[in-house]
């Protein structure tokens, strides 16, 4: 760091008056099983009508009961895992905000002053799974983290099941342990040296708490007197990142008291990547102006194009200028599992932290991010703040493992069990051939969109990730020269014909305008599950669908100077 030296069972909706109303003429097998056995050769009823809260554990005669009603609500998960791998069932059963906050066919969301029996309980799980969207289904493409690894779901159970905190070895000594090795593994893999006694980090809630640590850190690095003279005792910083990253960055200033408007928006091509020429002389500008430029953030795998930025030309600037390089490569991060495709973050090994979301490309479950750090001790000094409390010295074991003190909260989750038991199931392996499978269904997308007259691709270049952008062309459409009316009408398109993809259900995928384009698709795959029969079955969804909408040539005129970008809309996944 020299240069920085400056099946389902409960099928039915129960009424108030605990009655039973059949949703369906078909059961669970499960239900025709007589109930099960106690350890005294009882039987426990499956009615839970009369039952509740206080009658489970820790109640005296309470396990047996606390069995039972486990076994209910694992028939319900199981049922609901299954149903999300079958292209029969829906990806959601849409219904407008105020449909569900008035209640639908007996599901409140209303808090009750008395408690109501399990019975019910069991029905609002089911009906709050019924009422979601199934982010596992083969033909969810809405967003960058999807699918359902089986894995990972039941590491999410025994976490949850454990319920400890992150902050002590006392209290999460298997834990802790699990993510020093997750993380010297993630580093080795970006391609920081050990034995350089190189690499720290934590695992984060999201890419864009990774992101802020980032920005943090890099600000204390500089000027340490920040954590304790605040923000007046320091010049003018600025900040950089590209005009297509994630909106986190800008966030980041305004929450650390930087400023978003010292967020210096570089320009990019025309595929999305930060253009090196334009960073140099950004960061000359704001040098002339009497800023004091300190850190860059460049971008491997934007949310919307999937582009990545040339990490060793802006490594070569960040060098030259005593910059601190960050890597948001939260979607892009899974390359590096794949021997095939990490060569388009070449160059990320010179970063001196780094965002990864094992979440997006890895399929791990929601959540799971992690924040990587090149100079070992830096996160510790940056936010110690030795409460006596929880970070006693005098402890009989080794206090080094007491990672409370490094992070910006207290307690923290357990992110990372499931990261580590996917990795022991699938190995290194596992995960390149799955995220080589996702890149190449991004390429099947790809070469229909070229064949088909009804689609248009915003670029005509392969993907680099499994991001793929396109636009539908109803037929009203397709005859009509390029301008302003085509524009106004091909803006519509997309969000009708997702209105009526989420009403039907059967499909969901995102759309947005960026820049001076006006609304397309944005297809992006990260779930195992689907295959390329899913990929044609979206196109055929969409034509469907669009093929004899009605588009309305009266509406607001798209500015000349083009949309709001991205960054300013709020927009992004995370």
């Amino acid at each position: 760091m020299d240069y920085l030296q400056l099946p389902e069972s409960t099928t039915e909706k129960s009424t108030p008056g605990g009655q039973i109303l059949a949703e369906s003429k078909q059961r669970s097998s499960s239900d025709n099983i007589n109930s099960p056995p106690t350890s005294d050769n009882t039987c426990i009823p499956k009615d839970f009508s009369c039952i509740y809260n206080k009658d489970l554990l820790p109640a005296l005669s309470g396990e047996d009961t606390t069995k039972s009603f486990f076994q209910e609500l694992v028939n319900i998960l199981l049922s609901y895992v299954c149903k999300s791998f079958r292209r029969s069932s829906k990806v959601l059963d849409f219904h407008h905000p105020h449909q569900l906050r008035e209640g639908l066919e007996g599901f409140s969301l209303e808090l009750p002053d008395q408690p109501e029996n399990l019975e019910q309980l069991l029905v609002d799980c089911r009906d709050t799974l019924k009422y979601g969207v199934k982010t596992g289904h083969p033909r969810f493409f809405n967003q960058l983290s999807s699918g359902l690894d089986v894995i990972g779901l039941a590491g999410e159970w025994l976490t949850s099941t454990a319920n400890t905190n992150m902050f002590t070895y006392e209290v999460s000594p298997v834990f802790i342990l699990m993510e020093e090795v997750l993380l010297r593994k993630m580093q080795e893999i970006v391609g920081w040296s050990e034995e350089e006694g190189d690499g720290d980090g934590v695992f984060c809630p999201g890419g864009t708490m990774s992101n802020l640590y980032s920005v943090l850190l890099a600000r204390y690095h500089f000027f340490p007197e920040v954590k304790t003279k605040g923000m007046t005792a320091l010049p003018r910083l600025i900040l950089f990142t590209s005009a297509h990253s994630h909106y986190s960055v800008k966030k980041s200033a305004a929450v650390l008291g930087i400023g978003s408007e010292n967020v210096v928006l570089v320009k990019c091509n025309d595929r999305g990547k930060m253009i090196p020429a334009e960073l140099e002389s950004s960061i000359i500008t704001a040098k002339d102006q009497g800023c004091v430029p300190f850190y860059v953030n460049a971008t491997a795998g934007t949310t919307v194009y999937g582009a990545f930025d040339p990490l060793n030309a802006i490594a070569d600037i960040c060098e030259s200028h005593g910059l601190w390089l960050h890597v948001d490569a939260a979607w892009g991060g899974g390359l590096l599992m794949s021997k095939r495709h990490r060569v388009k973050l070449q160059g990320i090994e010179r970063a001196w932290s780094v965002t990864w979301n094992p979440h997006k490309m890895m399929g791990a479950p929601l959540q799971c991010s992690a924040i990587l750090v090149k100079k070992r001790g830096l996160l510790k000094d940056c936010n110690q703040m030795c409460a006596e409390y929880l970070f006693q010295t005098d402890k009989h074991y080794d206090t080094s493992y007491d990672t409370g003190d490094k992070t910006i909260q207290c307690g923290r989750h357990v992110d990372v069990f499931k990261l580590w038991l996917m990795w022991k199931a699938k190995g290194s392996e596992g995960f390149e051939s799955q995220v080589n499978k996702c890149l190449e269904n991004a390429e099947h997308l790809f070469d229909k969109l070229k064949q088909r007259p009804d689609f248009e691709l915003v670029f005509k270049s392969k993907p680099e990730h499994s991001n793929v952008c396109f636009w539908y062309i109803p037929p009203s459409l397709r005859n009509m020269p390029p301008g302003s009316e085509r524009n106004r009408r091909l803006h519509e398109v997309a969000p009708k014909i997702k209105a009526k993809m989420m009403e039907q259900g059967m499909a969901m995928i995102g759309y947005q305008p960026l820049g001076d384009k006006v609304n397309f698709f944005r297809c992006v795959f990260s779930n195992p599950a689907t295959q390329t029969e899913d990929v044609d079955y979206l196109l055929e969804e969409i034509a469907a669908l669009g093929h004899d909408m009605q588009y309305a040539s009266g509406l607001r005129p798209i500015c000349e100077s083009g949309l709001r970008p991205l960054y300013e809309s709020g927009c992004g996944s995370d």
